[in-house]
């Protein structure tokens, strides 16, 4: 039985796909007698055509892979949500559920409120909180970049597929971040899909951080979300006059927790400042990475000779590294540890 065929099938969701695993439904005649005729036709269709195998396929280029509700490894924290995602397309580590905090927020953010995020998603990653948000314009690219400047673990969870990239300025960005969608390769950001994605931004976390949101957005529909998924929703407060201000000072009317600096985060949710989380790595990465941390910045050429690899060995190294946030290209063809 080929589970990510059935999850990709036609409309089977969540509920239709756990009564055919829980039933062991390991055949198109199994999947009939369990789902019906039209499912089972879906899926001898879905089997045919080879999406299953295109997806894989699909995701092995791009660095990524795919977890599927049925496994193991998939993410605990989303297993309790009323519509979980079948399948997650992920490039990079995911960080745990404890250690985790949403900072989410409007793209229309004004410089006070840039700044703060960024300095507050630096100091968390540097206690060793990983960082989620949107990969959006404005409060989440401030959070995904101050965590990688703290030297942590940072996700953004997309509304599109991982080639997809939205906001486009965000390119260079999404290539230093975890990147997870429930959506497959190749689909474009529709407006319909960013609710859905908040609602794995606000699952993720242990805690979502609402730093500047006017009375109607999507961050607090994640605020809203979190609450309903009984995770803590904290709130930066701002002067009444400020649009941005409106929607983490009705946060805190109605019970948020208020904050104003990153000790106050962590002191809210009762955790200690640890090491900064970083994304586990393979022995030949590791080398890779102290010798580039030691160097400041080098060629691979240089890096190759000091290690006794090839250059290509190097170059996958560094590619390695850059998926996970621990190196940048720079001009002239050298690399640098982040």
């Amino acid at each position: 039985m080929d589970w990510l065929s059935l999850a990709l099938t036609p409309g089977v969701g969540p509920a239709r796909f756990m009564r055919a695993f829980q039933e062991g439904a390991a055949s198109p005649e199994r999947v009939r007698a369990v789902l019906g005729p039209r499912i089972a036709a879906a899926y001898a269709e879905t089997l045919a055509d080879g999406v299953a195998e295109r997806a894989r396929a699909q995701a092995a280029a791009h660095g990524a892979r795919i977890l599927g509700l049925w496994e193991a490894d998939y993410p605990e924290a989303l297993r309790h949500l009323t519509d979980p995602p079948l399948v997650l397309y992920v490039r990079g580590a995911l960080p745990p559920y404890e250690q985790s905090v949403a900072i989410v927020g409007t793209r229309r953010a004004s410089p006070w409120a840039k700044a703060w995020t960024r300095r507050t998603a630096r100091a968390l990653a540097e206690a060793g909180v990983a960082v989620i948000s949107g990969l959006a314009r404005g409060i989440d690219t401030e959070a995904h970049a101050g965590a990688l400047e703290g030297g942590g673990l940072t996700v953004g969870v997309l509304g599109s597929g991982l080639d997809r990239i939205y906001p486009r300025e965000n390119q260079a960005l999404a290539e230093r971040v975890t990147l997870v969608s429930e959506l497959p390769f190749g689909e474009p950001p529709r407006p319909e899909y960013f609710p859905r994605r908040n609602r794995v931004v606000a699952a993720l976390a242990r805690a979502v951080l609402v730093v500047e949101a006017p009375p109607k957005s999507g961050a607090l529909i994640t605020a809203a979300l979190a609450l309903e998924l009984g995770r803590e929703v904290l709130a930066v407060p701002g002067r009444p006059t400020d649009p941005g201000a409106a929607g983490p000072n009705r946060l805190i009317q109605e019970g948020a927790g208020l904050v104003t600096n990153a000790a106050e985060v962590l002191e809210a949710l009762n955790l200690a400042p640890t090491p900064a989380l970083r994304p586990e790595l393979t022995e030949a990465e590791a080398r890779l990475y102290a010798a580039l941390r030691a160097a400041g910045e080098a060629l691979p050429d240089e890096l190759a000779e000091e290690l006794q690899l090839t250059a290509g060995e190097v170059l996958a190294g560094l590619a390695a590294l850059e998926l996970k946030g621990l190196a940048q290209a720079l001009p002239g063809g050298r690399y640098a540890a982040v």
